[in-house]
């Protein structure tokens, strides 16, 4: 018997309080009005409400209003061992001073076999209302069982609960209360004169019915029903999937490039470090997830686009499927890895060497006039047709002979085609250019993932030479693809527009555990244009090291053209040799008070006299007698 015919039941023998009762309780409180105990907290016994009706008949005269505790003195109807109590009829007669009830036992029609077996394995209520032609009295029918059986599926439960029964033709007998409570389902008895004999066929039959249930087709082959999904097919088409997995993971395709994060996406440049039609997609959650950041060089693999594939007309670039390394290491490792800007930054104190062979002249003279060391943030401040390509090329090809230990990463901005093939042949390192016939997103773009590439490198504990050409350059482009703000100054220059390219410059710096960035980039001056004045006197202070190229040098071929007064490093004694630093700051003192082209002429041919600077500071000091050594 379910709750709801449990609770009808309390409220008509006149039991208040239950309508909050789980199923248990309820059922022994039921049990306890059925053996005259007291009630539990919380229950009264009132008398029932007569049952609302138009026309009923009057109840028998001999339901002289007997109490819930006498019912259990009524005298019950005869036991019939054959045909189990069907339906049960509880009628209340109308009268204000009495709480009887009478019980009536409905005899259940012959049924056939399949109800029969239904109704051993459901319980069921059915409440037939009297219709407005024919009222009749209200009646609550409840199907008892020796055990409620459990439901196998949904799809059979619907169709007996569409099955309607019949209802039981009553047959004016009289029940004890007794009958009906002894028939609930799981009311603990307290009665212990049950025969052995009921007890063991009930358990009988209860044993006979689960084999029954057993012994069906549909519920013998669990092992099958797993195998193919479950009764409802839930998973049917797990092997499906698990071959659908296994082609993706046959249609992998490994991946790599510099991942560029961008505002709500990121993308792996295949193609270099500018946008191509092959580049990978990568979602703000993959970012997230792998730690990945802007200039990390990564491998992964995408999967194979097939003709045909409908989310290939809908995207443009294929998505990334899983990330194998991240520069070099796995995630984990990389998810360590400090933050650029957390680095202690410090002045440069090892030297990068630009001497290499006698007759290269032009890194023998940046080591005497403004030498170089790791971490530095240098200009090369060049008119047009100075050298300063030419500059930057030996300077390139001396770290690369002295320190093959440093990465070494050359980025052209707005410059000649022709110009960056002959870097890409004489210089040994990372050549990343944007040629001046592409547009000016494209110098910033390749700008900024260069040096964001440089930076992840640091990160590494490894050291980095960044020769750029130039900034000049870089800084119009930014002028041109950085939206106006409004503050303009001398030149047309946007006051906006020069803060990247100092973010670029000013990442150089020496690592104070390990690594260091060094920037090396070229200006050009004297070139008519109030911008590039402006450009350079922004970036002039920035600078810890400047190296400026004459023009007048080299308009009579005097190569190369540096201006050994305007040259100079700052903090140069903390990258030179203390018994060479007191010869250098005598060289200087000679040549301060000379013009350029004289200073020039000074130096440059006692350079070409000896093989090496060594030589040439020995000679010095052999021709100056002690002078030159600071006594």
């Amino acid at each position: 018997m379910k709750l709801p015919e449990l609770k009808e039941l309390a409220k008509q023998m006149g039991l208040r309080g239950v309508s909050t009762m789980r199923k248990g309780a309820l059922l022994a409180t039921l049990q306890a009005a059925r053996n005259g105990e007291a009630a539990p907290a919380g229950v009264t016994v009132r008398a029932p409400k007569p049952a609302k009706q138009d026309r009923a008949p009057e109840a028998p005269a001999e339901s002289a209003a007997p109490s819930a505790t006498a019912a259990s003195a009524a005298p019950a109807v005869e036991e019939r061992p054959k045909a189990p109590i069907r339906a049960v009829r509880v009628q209340s007669a109308p009268q204000s001073s009495s709480s009887s009830m009478k019980i009536v036992i409905d005899e259940p029609k012959p049924e056939s076999n399949m109800e029969m077996h239904v109704t051993a394995r459901r319980v069921r209520k059915r409440h037939d209302e009297s219709q407005a032609a024919q009222p009749e009295q209200q009646q609550s029918s409840f199907d008892f069982d020796e055990q409620p059986k459990r439901r196998t599926r949904r799809g059979h439960d619907e169709q007996r609960g569409e099955r309607r029964r019949m209802p039981a033709q009553p047959t004016g007998e009289n029940v004890n209360l007794d009958e009906i409570l002894d028939a609930l389902p799981g009311v603990p008895s307290h009665s212990h004169d049950e025969p052995r004999e009921t007890r063991r066929g009930r358990n009988e039959r209860d044993r006979n019915e689960r084999n029954d249930r057993n012994e069906r087709g549909n519920r013998n082959d669990r092992n099958d029903r797993n195998e193919h999904g479950g009764r409802r097919g839930r998973g049917r088409d797990n092997e499906n999937r698990h071959d659908e997995s296994n082609a993706q993971r046959d249609d992998l395709v490994p991946v790599a490039g510099i991942v560029d994060v961008l505002d709500s996406y990121a993308f792996i440049r295949t193609s270099g470090y500018l946008p191509g039609p092959n580049d990978v997609y990568v979602s703000m959650g993959q970012v997230k997830k792998y730690g990945l950041r802007k200039g990390d060089a990564v491998k992964g693999s995408i999967r194979t686009p097939h003709e045909g594939d409908r989310r290939n007309q809908r995207q443009k670039f294929v998505p990334l499927q899983s990330i194998d390394s991240i520069n070099g290491m796995s995630v984990e490792e990389a998810a360590r890895r400090p933050q650029f800007s957390k680095l202690t930054p410090l002045y440069p104190n090892e030297r990068l060497k630009m001497e290499t062979t006698a007759n290269r002249l032009t890194g023998r003279l940046i080591d005497i006039v403004s030498p170089i060391g790791k971490g530095q943030r240098g200009l090369i401040v060049s008119p047009p047709k100075a050298g300063k390509t030419i500059t930057l090329q030996n300077i390139a090809n001396a770290i690369a002979t002295n320190n093959p230990e440093v990465y070494l990463m050359v980025v052209l901005v707005d410059e000649r085609p022709e110009e960056v093939t002959d870097m890409e042949r004489t210089v040994q390192g990372e050549v990343i250019s944007s040629t001046f016939d592409r547009p000016a997103s494209d110098h910033t773009t390749v700008a900024e993932l260069a040096i964001e590439r440089a930076k992840r490198l640091v990160e590494l504990g490894q050291d980095v030479v960044v020769l750029l050409d130039s900034m000049t350059r870089l800084a119009r482009a930014y002028n041109i693809a950085a939206p106006a703000s409004g503050r303009i100054l001398s030149g047309g220059v946007d006051a906006q527009a020069l803060y990247p390219p100092k973010k670029f410059f000013g990442a150089a710096r020496n690592i104070e555990n390990g690594g260091s960035l060094t920037i090396i980039s070229s200006a050009l001056v004297e070139t008519g244009s109030k911008m590039d004045e402006v450009i350079f006197e922004e970036f002039k202070g920035t600078g810890n090291m400047e190296l400026r190229l004459s023009r007048e040098l080299a308009d009579k071929r005097m190569f190369p053209a540096v201006d050994i007064n305007a040259s100079g490093t700052r903090r140069e004694e903390l990258i030179t040799d203390p018994q060479t630093l007191p010869i250098i700051y005598r060289l200087r003192r000679l040549l301060g008070g000379l013009e350029p082209e004289q200073a020039y002429q000074t130096l440059v041919p006692r350079l070409k006299k000896t093989m090496t600077n060594r030589d040439f500071f020995a000679a010095l000091v052999q021709q100056g007698g002690g002078s030159l050594n600071g006594n």
